[in-house]
């Protein structure tokens, strides 16, 4: 009779202990099928972004790379000796197209908007600049040091400015230029005693301007204003930016890329870029799809400060008391541009009197007949 009771009992237990395995299960189950539902919409996919890579991540995500790169890719066009600074782009964006591929088969891929939203033409420009932005990039830090190739990123952020005010009427305001104005100024102080380069090189980097420009603005509003996410948008232009490099591998590697001694440890070290490269792309997406393309160049140029002062705190290094005010006060000015946004972002939309709304909303179907005629620039002004 115990044993009966006992034998029970135990039925009773496991039953149980089947059923909340089953409830977790379903529950787990659940979570995995709201998250495909979610990356089967554009819609969902960037609600998903949003909620899981905000501001925050993303600037810091980008940051931690975009150092880490920086010294492998400086490594491996340095003393491993890969003197092909655009085969070694291409390299990146095909290990990229390759694990988004996997992640495309795994069905983990979000989807990307319907085609009528988005021209061809925008995601050709977007292939195009981004082949000359990264593949320029990496000739710059082999020709240039790297405190001139830090040097050119500062002209990035008038030509931003600039290239927003022409084609999308945004207006940066008074307060936030004189804080970018201090930021450039700080990271040239602080980087001037950095400036070997080559007059290739030089000229490498003039060049690597204006893509780099047009890449950030374009990365930002095409997630921002068409509901991209950062990798669909990867997806869809990877392959133009493969086949532009290939075009620009005669003109700017040398010859003799099979002749290069592929070791275990030169092949890792390369792998060891590519994966990087990847990460940067993915990462630089986020922060621009969450920020704006003016606020990623400031996070650059911050890390290029940091990099000065920690190896001034942690390492002991001396780079000089001019380099260390010009550092403190681009910190200094980014500091107030942040302050700046997060004032902007916190205002409150000013309430209109349903008198207002009726009369706005008579204006804005005046306005909407007269679409094709020019308008004022004052008048389609964006401050940002």
């Amino acid at each position: 009779m115990f044993t009966y009771l006992f034998r029970k009992d135990v039925r009773k237990i496991l039953k149980r202990k089947d059923s909340d395995a089953g409830e977790r299960g379903r529950a787990l189950e659940d979570l995995r099928a709201s998250l495909f539902n979610e990356l089967r919409t554009s819609d969902g996919a960037k609600r998903q972004q949003q909620r899981i890579c905000g501001p925050t991540v993303a600037l810091t995500f980008n940051f931690l790379v975009s150092v880490g790169i920086i010294l492998v890719n400086k490594l491996v066009l340095g003393k491993v000796g890969f003197n092909y600074p655009i085969f070694l782009t291409f390299i990146h964006y095909l290990l990229s197209w390759f694990l988004m591929a996997i992640l495309k088969a795994l069905s983990l891929l979000p989807v990307s908007p319907p085609s009528k939203t988005t021209p061809f033409t925008s995601l050709l420009s977007l292939g195009i600049v981004m082949s000359l932005s990264n593949g320029l990039a990496n000739v710059s830090l082999k020709y240039n040091s790297v405190g001139f190739y830090q040097m050119a990123k500062i002209a990035v952020t008038p030509t931003i400015v600039l290239a927003e005010f022409v084609f999308f009427r945004k207006r940066v305001s008074c307060q936030k230029v004189l804080a970018l104005a201090v930021v450039s100024i700080g990271v040239a102080v602080a980087t001037v005693t950095d400036l070997q380069f080559h007059f290739f090189g030089a000229c490498i980097a003039l060049a690597w301007i204006v893509p780099s420009a047009v890449n950030k603005i374009l990365w930002s509003n095409l997630q921002q204003q068409e509901n991209w996410t950062a990798l669909a948008l990867m997806w869809k232009t990877t392959p133009i930016t493969l086949l532009f490099l290939v075009t620009l591998m005669p003109w700017l590697d040398p010859p003799g890329i099979l002749s290069f001694n592929w070791n275990r440890n030169n092949t890792s070290a390369i792998l060891v870029s590519a994966v990087l490269g990847f990460l940067l792309q993915w990462s630089g997406a986020l922060a621009l799809g969450a920020t704006s393309a003016t606020t990623h160049v400031v996070l650059g140029q911050f890390k290029t400060c940091v990099i000065l002062l920690g190896g001034f705190l942690i390492f002991g290094s001396n780079p000089g008391i001019t380099s260390i005010c010009g550092a403190t006060a681009a910190l200094a000015g980014m500091s107030v541009y942040t302050y700046l946004n997060l004032l902007n972002s916190q205002q409150p939309p000013t309430k209109t009197s349903p008198r207002q709304a009726s009369s706005f909303s008579l204006t804005k179907s005046k306005l909407s007949k007269e679409n094709s005629e020019p308008h004022d620039g004052k008048c389609n002004g964006e401050y940002v």
